[in-house]
């Protein structure tokens, strides 16, 4: 059984029973993992631990070990540790983009579960391009992470082919799909523009509009849109496409496009709350009752959506729910269990006044 009562250490000099370690200007130097081990009493496999697998650590324990690493300054050298147990503890994750908080809770629920479990995430952003994906994973792949997510199911076909070989976990986000390459914890893009038609087919809408970017999965939510209202016989939508990322500016834009086209405007889903917010404030200059005259959904339910005036109707996805789900996903498969390939998280319409 280790020793696991704290013993005295020392960064500054020697004293009877305390272990003394020589700085240089970049730190500690020489310090190894017994060092630490000696300064918090515990055994070097129990600071092994502490940085590999913190979950089988006793929490007093932990807490000691961590303070003596912060207090020594001491680094592991996890290339080395990597090459010769074959494990990174790295897990890779690419996104867009974080500036919007539609990712960004996501992002930070996975890597705070991701860490917990001892893994380190490195985080890369590719926009939205299928070429810049590629080419980040080219880079993050020769770091021989453990696991992946992505963002969305939108890959080439190369791509699918080399992730299916790689032989690490991958787990999918964000979007819906049969045929996923390992697992997929997402919702339905297809399945959120039908459910925003037919909340404005309810209230009477017949000349619809549109204002969304042109990413994979803004294209499926215009898809089904155009579907549900075609089943009721309208199919002439006019709308505003243009390349992500979205902003306020261009929904302000995008609203007399959209009137020019169509005179009769009287409703517009937007592919953002960005966007939403500025159809909705062009829509007050010009004098237009939102929603009596025009109703206005975005998409994202982002913090001001619910402190606008009147308030936004939105979309509403739990990130965090995906980015918890996701981590569940591939510890599991880490650890050499079963996990279903499909996760599908769903979506709400948030019902504010805008609609």
């Amino acid at each position: 059984m280790p020793n696991d009562k704290p013993a005295a250490f020392s960064i500054d000099g020697p004293a009877s029973g305390v272990t003394r370690v020589k700085r240089t200007r970049g730190g500690p130097k020489g310090l190894r993992i017994t060092d630490v081990a000696t300064a918090a009493g515990v055994s070097p496999i129990t600071v092994s631990r502490v940085f590999n697998s913190p979950e089988t650590v006793a929490p007093e324990t932990l807490e000691r070990v961590r303070g003596v690493v912060q207090k020594l300054g001491y680094v592991p050298n996890r290339l080395a540790g990597g090459l010769s147990s074959s494990k990174s503890r790295l897990i890779a994750a690419i996104v867009p983009t974080i500036a919007h908080s539609l990712f960004s809770e996501t992002i930070q629920v996975f890597s705070e579960t991701m860490s917990k479990a001892g893994y380190q995430v490195l985080l890369a952003l590719s926009g939205y391009s299928d070429t810049s994906e590629e080419a980040l994973l080219d880079a993050v792949l020769s770091r021989r992470p453990e696991g992946v997510l992505l963002t969305g199911v939108a890959h080439t076909d190369s791509l699918r082919e080399r992730l299916r070989n790689v032989g690490i976990p991958i787990v999918e986000t964000w979007d819906m799909t049969d045929t996923p390459i390992d697992m997929l914890v997402g919702f339905s893009h297809y399945q959120v523009g039908v459910a925003v038609a037919e909340r404005f087919i309810a209230r009477g809408v017949r000349y619809p509009g549109l204002v969304s970017a042109n990413d994979d999965r803004a294209i499926a939510r215009i898809t089904g849109f155009r579907a549900r209202f075609a089943h009721e016989g309208i199919c002439n939508i006019a709308d505003v496409i243009v390349s992500p990322p979205s902003s306020v500016l261009v929904g302000k834009a995008a609203l007399p496009e959209l009137l020019a086209r169509m005179p009769q405007l009287d409703a517009v889903f937007c592919g953002s709350d960005l966007l939403a917010i500025g159809v909705l404030g062009e829509a007050k200059r010009r004098g237009i009752d939102v929603p009596s005259q025009l109703s206005i959904c975005g998409f994202g339910d982002l913090e001001f959506a619910s402190e606008t005036s009147p308030t936004l109707t939105t979309v509403r996805v739990d990130g965090t729910h995906i980015g918890l789900n996701a981590a569940q996903c591939l510890l599991a498969r880490l650890r050499g269990e079963q996990h279903a390939s499909i996760s599908d998280v769903g979506f709400h319409i948030v019902e504010r006044e805008t609609v």
